[in-house]
């Protein structure tokens, strides 16, 4: 079950729904509202604006952020289909801070995040466009003095077809703000879309290809100077000293802004900033993390997994279950400290002023970072200003808002705007990682093979206490334990957490796939195990374990068709299957893998199956699974981090690497036509890389594996 499916707190619905619609600036400005909440304070609009001016293009303030996941492109397709205008005729802008206006409904803050973008505005981004051309049609109408069931909207024309006339929505916007806001209106029908479904090329894209497109980075306020930072190695440490003289004789460099944790050169360029830092003398205090490695955050989360843990799940009876049924499998599953390492590294321009406070950045949480700047500065929150621009990259990095006040706390000493940049190494050692996981699987079965329970303890944090308290309940975060319960049909069943920190100073948070990534490799990894020892085929077993969930089953059919399961690949070849249901949507991956006598492994092929529901944009449906799929990759072959005297080894890429172009395999995703309401895609391709592939891995090799990242060493044959 996805965090958006347990939030119940705001239905989202057309009984719920309630629109607003005023003249402003000489533009009709229609203003969803949700009114579950606005009935609380009828003088807050939610969600987000559209403004239809008397010339020009129709402007989509969006209130999720672009990193290249296609949200501009999909929102913009659910207005443009039921407003009838084309896509060309629609500008996206981003929100600014205002959590008032542009929070997600479900989630109650602006957030972009956890694939829940257009589940959200689905219904309310189409009833707007909706609402706003239905009160277009009936302007036109009143003007001309006919029916409005005789005039149609085609390509933001009204068009009244017995007489021939036609009139363009500039020139009727001030006769439609004065018309009442009709209560209900009628939504396409899914066999009447002209553009939701169909393929169309991303509004985003033409911008990023001729460089017009402004990142974070690429801000440049007037008189703008650039910093580079270094942060104390170790988790918790603080600055004990800097010798700067050597640094303040590089040309170019202004100053040295020392804080109780970092250090930041500030130069006219960057090369400046660069050069300075690498010449200060920095000493650190290390703190009470001096001493910390990996072997010893290990063994603390060993000692959680023997701890005191809270129920997340419970059905049947799992104790009976467990004293009747002797066979069965055990495992523990460890998970990795993994980084984000998106490839625009964190960066934030600021400017400190007397009374005021102005920021540039890319953001996930853009009224969080307003509110962090406000608090640093000791400002009201009303005398910050946020320019939010696109991410490049988030995966659940950008959630977090440290970089935002680093680059405060410098500009604070900084007579005008800077630009803090992070090293690639900063950027690494000073994540907020996906926290070490374990998971503890225990499986009996029945005397025909199949499981008649399952139980499943968690082992991490509870990030959602701290990002999301909404989905921290009865000391359960209900992202971590997501899909733990798994999707298989067991009488009994018992999912169990344990809550458990890193390391004093270390920040942790979201990960792209979140709960599900962290899970998956378990659930999938246990089914197949079991399956093993009850001899039978692992599709054939999971087939089994669905019958009353057609829509896992079904994906799970078309990609183990696709994949060729079944058929013989020879020696040293094996498929393995993950299935995910999560994010309001469903998908099957296999992999096909190659491993050598001597432990080489290559991931050769992996098919993917999805059911998303209704979709919005198939190509950007399949970039998404396929950048999912790679994502998951790389973090399932290289991913993880390792502690020594508290702080971070790895630092960029040549000891943290990415999946590289020539190792990227073969990737075919189909997707299975719905006509159910849309689910999530820009997490759905992640989850199920990590158990497909160890999987296949045991089918190649009979070796089964329950640690990540893989070590080709202990698949060694020869």
């Amino acid at each position: 079950m996805s965090l958006l499916s347990r939030a119940n707190d705001v239905q989202l619905s057309r009984r719920t729904f309630v629109m607003s619609a005023l003249l402003a600036g000489g533009s009709l400005v229609i203003t969803p509202r949700f009114a579950a909440l606005a009935q609380a304070n009828e003088a807050k609009p939610l969600g987000a604006f559209i403004r239809i001016p008397a010339t020009g293009k129709i402007e989509l303030v969006i209130a999720s952020v672009e990193m290249g996941q296609g949200v501009y492109m999909g929102l913009s397709t659910l207005l443009a289909e039921e407003l009838e205008v084309g896509l060309d005729q629609i500008v996206a802008v981003p929100a600014p801070p205002d959590p008032a206006l542009y929070a997600h409904p479900a989630l109650g803050d602006q957030i972009t995040g956890g694939s829940v973008s257009i589940r959200g505005f689905w219904e309310p981004m189409r009833h707007a466009g909706a609402t706003a051309r239905t009160m277009l049609i009936a302007a036109a109408a009143d003007q001309w003095g006919v029916p409005t069931t005789s005039c149609r909207a085609e390509l933001g024309e009204v068009i009244h077809a017995a007489s021939g006339r036609r009139i363009g929505y500039g020139a009727l916007v001030e006769r439609a703000a004065s018309m009442p806001v009709p209560r209900d209106v009628a939504l396409k029908p899914a066999s009447a879309f002209k553009l939701i479904g169909k393929p169309a090329r991303r509004i985003d894209t033409p911008a990023k290809v001729n460089g017009s497109a402004v990142f974070g980075l690429d801000a440049r306020p007037a008189g703008v100077k650039f910093a580079a930072i270094a942060i104390c190695p170790t988790f918790g440490g603080t600055l004990q000293s800097v010798n700067d003289s050597e640094a303040l004789k590089v040309k170019g460099v202004r100053q040295v802004v020392k804080l109780s944790d970092a250090v930041a050169v500030v130069a006219d360029h960057t090369g400046a900033a660069r050069k300075g830092l690498a010449a200060l003398e920095v000493t650190w205090d290390r703190g009470v993390n001096a001493t910390v490695d990996t072997a010893e955050l290990e063994r603390r989360a060993d000692a959680a997994m023997a701890g005191n843990t809270v129920v997340a799940h419970s059905s049947g009876d799992i104790n009976a279950a467990e004293a009747a049924n002797a066979t069965g499998i055990e495992g523990v599953y460890r998970l990795p400290i993994l980084p984000h390492t998106a490839m625009e590294p964190m960066n934030c321009t600021v400017h400190v002023r007397p009374d005021s406070c102005e920021v540039w950045v890319g953001t996930q949480v853009v009224s969080r970072a307003r509110t962090a700047a406000a608090q640093v500065t000791g400002l009201p929150v009303e005398k910050v200003t946020v320019h939010n621009h696109f991410l490049g990259g988030g995966f659940g990095r950008r959630l977090d808002h440290d970089g935002v006040i680093m680059a405060v706390r410098v500009a604070q000493q900084v007579d005008g705007p800077v630009q803090v940049v992070w090293s690639r190494e900063e950027d690494v050692r000073h994540d907020s990682y996906r926290y070490l996981n374990l998971s503890r699987i225990s499986i009996r079965l029945g005397p025909d093979g199949m499981p008649i329970s399952w139980r499943h303890r968690v082992v991490g944090p509870a990030i959602m206490a701290r990002f999301l308290p909404i989905f921290f309940k009865d000391g359960i975060d209900l992202d971590i334990v997501d899909i733990a319960e798994s999707p298989y049909e067991i009488a009994n069943k018992r999912v169990e957490f344990a809550r458990h920190e890193g390391p004093e100073g270390m920040l942790t948070g979201n990960w792209r796939g979140v709960g599900p990534t962290r899970n998956a490799p378990a659930v999938e990894g246990g089914i197949d195990e079991a399956a093993h020892l009850a001899g039978i085929d692992p599709v054939e077993y999971r087939r089994r374990l669905l019958r009353n969930n057609p829509r896992l089953r079904r994906v799970l059919d078309l990609a183990a068709a696709r994949a060729g399961w079944g058929n013989d690949l020879g020696r040293d070849r094996g498929r393995g299957v993950g299935l995910l249901s999560a994010f309001g949507s469903f998908a099957a991956l296999i992999a096909q893998v190659h491993v050598d006598p001597r432990g080489a492994l290559k991931v050769e092929r992996l098919v993917a199956a999805v059911d998303c529901g209704l979709i919005v944009n198939p190509e950007v449906l399949r970039q998404q699974v396929e950048s999912g799929i790679i994502y998951g990759l790389s973090a399932t072959l290289y991913g993880r981090l390792t502690i020594e005297q508290g702080a971070v080894v790895e630092s960029n890429f040549d000891d943290q690497p990415v999946l590289r172009l020539n190792e990227c395999p073969q990737i075919d995703v189909h997707i299975v036509e719905s006509a159910e309401a849309p689910g999530g895609i820009g997490e759905l391709g992640t989850p199920g890389v990590a158990p497909a592939v160890m999987n296949a891995i045991f089918a190649a090799t009979g070796q089964r594996l329950r640690t990540l990242p893989i070590d080709t060493a202990g698949l060694r044959r020869s």
